[in-house]
Parts: C-alpha cells; sequence; structure tokens
C-alpha cells in the first residue's frame, strides 16, 4: 500500500429546501383560494357612468390581491437569502470559537462540504465538465476501495473524483483519499489535505477507515503514473505489489474499479528537467508546451472533457482472512483490477468525440 500515492492538493451543495406548508406555501395557498372579480348584474343603459360601489371593491380587491401575490413571491427568495446568511454566519461562529469537529485523522466534514467542495465544484462543473457514470456501483453504506488510474502531471483526478462521489452518490458519501508522503511536507498543503480526509498511503490507515466504513480511494500507479510521459497516455503502469487488495481482503470490503478519462491532457508531459526535480525533492519536474515557457500562466490546465466512470465492484468477503497472505490470489485480483480499468479507459476513449468536447 506504501507504493500507492497521490498528491492531492485540496458550501454543501445541498440548497435550503421549502418545507411543504410553509409559510410562504400557505400564503400561495391562500392568494390561489382568494375569488377572482365577479361580473356584476348589467347597467341599463342611461344609467350613470363610474363603477358601482360593489365594482369599487373588487377593484380594491384586485389590487390588494396583486400585493400579496407580489409579497408572495419575493417571499421566499428574501427568505433564501436570510437562511444562507444566518448559515453562514454559524459556521464562522464554529470556526472562531472551534465548535466544530474533526476525527482522528484530521479530517474536518464541515469544512470540506462547506468551502473545499465549493471551491473545487466551479472546476469540476464548468471548466472540465466532468460526466459521471455507474456512481451506484459504490455501496451506499459501510466500506469499499475505490481503485484508479492516476494521471495528470498534476494530481487533479483525484479531487475531482472525490467531487464526483461528494456531489452524485445518492447516499452523499465521502471518498477518503490515501496520499504520498509529499503532501503532507508541503506547507499549507499538508494543512488542507488533512482538513479534505486524506491521510497516509499506509495499509494500517487504509485498513482502519475501511473497517469503519469508509470511502477509500487508491491510486496504484503512484508517480509512475501521474508523472509518466504523454507519449504513454491512458497505458496503465504497475500497481506497485498488490498491497491495495491485501487490505481490502483484511477488510473484507468490495474493490471498485474506476476509470478516468481527461486528466492525461490537462498537462501534456513532453519533457522531465530530472536534475531540477532531484534539487527540488520532487519525483519529476514536467516540462509541458506551456509550462515554464509561459511562467504561471504555463500552469493554467487546459479545458478538456472529463468522464469519471465507477465499474462493477469486486467482493472479497466470500475469502477466508488468511487469503490476505496468499501471494497468488493477490496477483490474480491486482490483474483483474487493473485489466477492467484498462479495459473500461479503451471504451471511453473509443467513444469520446473530442479530447474537448
Amino acid at each position: 500500500m506504501a507504493d500507492a500515492k497521490v498528491i492531492p492538493f485540496d458550501d454543501d451543495r445541498s440548497r435550503a429546501r421549502r418545507r411543504p406548508g410553509g409559510r410562504a406555501d400557505g400564503e400561495a395557498a391562500a392568494v390561489r383560494a382568494l375569488p377572482g372579480p365577479q361580473q356584476g348584474p348589467q347597467e341599463p343603459e342611461g344609467s350613470q357612468e363610474g363603477p358601482a360601489p360593489g365594482e369599487a371593491g373588487e377593484a380594491v380587491g384586485a389590487d390588494t390581491r396583486g400585493v400579496g401575490e407580489a409579497a408572495a413571491g419575493a417571499g421566499p427568495v428574501a427568505g433564501g437569502w436570510e437562511r444562507r446568511l444566518a448559515g453562514g454566519l454559524a459556521f464562522l461562529r464554529r470556526r472562531i470559537t472551534g465548535d466544530y469537529e474533526v476525527d482522528e485523522f484530521g479530517y474536518d466534514e464541515e469544512l470540506t462540504d462547506q468551502v473545499l467542495m465549493s471551491l473545487l465544484r466551479p472546476l469540476y462543473e464548468k471548466y472540465f465538465r466532468v460526466e459521471v457514470k455507474g456512481v451506484e456501483n459504490i455501496p451506499a453504506e459501510g466500506g469499499a476501495l475505490i481503485v484508479a488510474n492516476h494521471s495528470g502531471t498534476l494530481p487533479l483526478d483525484g479531487l475531482m473524483m472525490q467531487v464526483a462521489v461528494h456531489d452524485h452518490h445518492p447516499a452523499g458519501r465521502h471518498l477518503r483519499l490515501l496520499a504520498a508522503d509529499l503532501v503532507f511536507v508541503l506547507p499549507v498543503v499538508n494543512e488542507l489535505a488533512r482538513k479534505a480526509g486524506h491521510t497516509l498511503a499506509c495499509a494500517e490507515d487504509a485498513e482502519r477507515l475501511l473497517r469503519s466504513g469508509e470511502i477509500v480511494g487508491v491510486m496504484p500507479e503512484g508517480f509512475k503514473g501521474i508523472g509518466k510521459p504523454f507519449g504513454e497516455r491512458y497505458k496503465l503502469q504497475r500497481f506497485g505489489r498488490g498491497g491495495f487488495v491485501s487490505t481490502a481482503l483484511r477488510a473484507g470490503v468490495p474493490i471498485v474499479p474506476c476509470s478516468i478519462v481527461g486528466a492525461e491532457e490537462i498537462y501534456p508531459m513532453i519533457g522531465n528537467a530530472k536534475t531540477l526535480a532531484r534539487v527540488l525533492g520532487f519525483p519529476y519536474f514536467p516540462l509541458t508546451p506551456t509550462f515554464p515557457w509561459l511562467g504561471p500562466l504555463g500552469a493554467l490546465p487546459l479545458p478538456t472533457k472529463w468522464t469519471i466512470q465507477f465499474g462493477e465492484p469486486i467482493p472479497t468477503d466470500s475469502y477466508a482472512p488468511e487469503a490476505a497472505e496468499d501471494p497468488m490470489l493477490m496477483f490474480n485480483l491486482t490483474d483483474q483490477v487493473r485489466e477492467q480499468i484498462q479495459h473500461t479507459l479503451y471504451k471511453l476513449l473509443v467513444q469520446r468525440r473530442s479530447v474537448f468536447f
């Protein structure tokens, strides 16, 4: 599990819903129950012009009704803003006073839902326009291990997968990513990763999360996948020694293969400045058509169109506890997961119309 590495850089999406029978609904119902203007009896010819007393009352009633309808229409909007403002102030009060919870790994669910996801969502929805398939293959409850391909020079694929699970799973589940050592020595990134629920890519932490019923994500290609040349795009690298399979077997949770298309092209890596990478302590230093030649502008990813597909889960609960020590079984299951991801990648590549659309 130690070679399963991903370098994650890290508002609740749910909108406030009006309760049935609430104040605004009651007002609207009352307005609909009001009778419309009644046509009075015909006046004989030659009668005095001008509205009759009853008609004048009806006109006043119609005007009043129009004001009531306008107020009823404005009510939900004003109420929605008030609720959001009150929620925001309450959130700030909890953050300032420290009245919030984090788990033993440093995961801050409230901060992730309210802030981190809302920061990533525009990138997910508007920039990469991610399409999600097969999210129903992730269990509604209990632990599961999601195993995905890794690419893109920078680990945006892990973050987009996290948003996909958070926003699209019917049970609103959260994905806990396993991260490489490097992420926990980088300033700022370290704190954000912990708050977002990421933890060190080691078998012990992964097994504890899985046994506690969490959804755990791992990208076994590690740096070999994310830092591969553009010419080798969508060709899976070695999946380590199968440590993720052993962890899933010990925890008795299903393995869900995940294939991500679109991330390979965001930073086409045409070279690797190895000497500079060693000086900086990085596993690689990418050279792309825009970086570092265009400076900070060159770090902007290309707006490719993404597809994330979660495959059918591979159950592990039928194996005996000692199966986790069987090297042949681990090899076979690792190869099965890898082949399923690779086959799905090829299928998605054939189906897509363009890199950008």
